[in-house]
């Protein structure tokens, strides 16, 4: 089961990359890492999770700063 979220974080991560509109890449890019962040929990990688919120953080301050302008 935990691997469907890997999958399915690296797949929405891997699509993110190749559009071009910003606002759905940052989506992309947050709900791609908030899956793998379930992965990471799962499996117990303490190193991985902080990453993935770092990552989710980031995507997420970006989207907020576009809806702004």
């Amino acid at each position: 089961m935990l691997i469907t979220f890997g999958i399915t974080g690296l797949i929405a991560i891997s699509i993110a990359v190749w559009i071009k509109n910003e606002k759905k890449q940052d989506i992309l890019f947050a709900v791609g890492g908030a899956c793998i962040l379930v992965y990471s929990i799962g499996i117990k990688n303490v190193i991985f999770s902080v990453l993935q919120i770092i990552f989710i953080t980031s995507a997420l301050a970006e989207l907020i700063k576009k809806r702004r302008q």
